[in-house]
């Protein structure tokens, strides 16, 4: 997780950092496209606690890192988050409760070459809000 916080402190001082931005528009269409992956890193009990997106595989934000490396396979991803582990090119989605951690996640994955991510910035407020939970 200090990888993850590095990299994301660098990248607010970085001069043309270039974001990528999921719409609400985007992840409440998600259903309709299996192809793309919606991860929210909140811890279990704040899940637990808020209720999910559709579609959202929670993989909390200290697990990331160890996910994602490369040591861990395809089969240790499905056994631990009930789907197979992404390959570098596949669409992912990030998200939180308000989109700060999700950077966090999403620079962490960028650093492991998954070059299709993007962070949904409103994350569960926005979705809550918008969907009058």
């Amino acid at each position: 997780m200090c990888a993850a916080l590095l990299n994301w402190v660098s990248n607010l001082f970085t001069a043309g950092n270039s974001m990528s931005i999921a719409t609400y528009e985007e992840v409440l269409d998600l259903p309709n496209h299996p192809e793309k992956l919606l991860i929210d890193v909140r811890g279990v009990d704040e899940v637990a606690s808020t209720g999910a997106i559709p579609t959202a595989i929670n993989i909390p934000l200290d697990q990331v890192d160890k996910a994602f490396a490369p040591e861990t396979t395809s089969e240790e991803f499905q056994k631990l988050y009930g789907v197979a582990k992404p390959d570098k090119d596949r669409y992912i989605i990030m998200s939180c409760r308000t989109g700060r951690r999700s950077q966090m996640a999403l620079d962490t994955i960028s650093a492991l070459g998954y070059s299709n991510a993007k962070n949904y910035k409103g994350s569960w407020t926005e979705w809550a809000a918008k969907q009058g939970k």
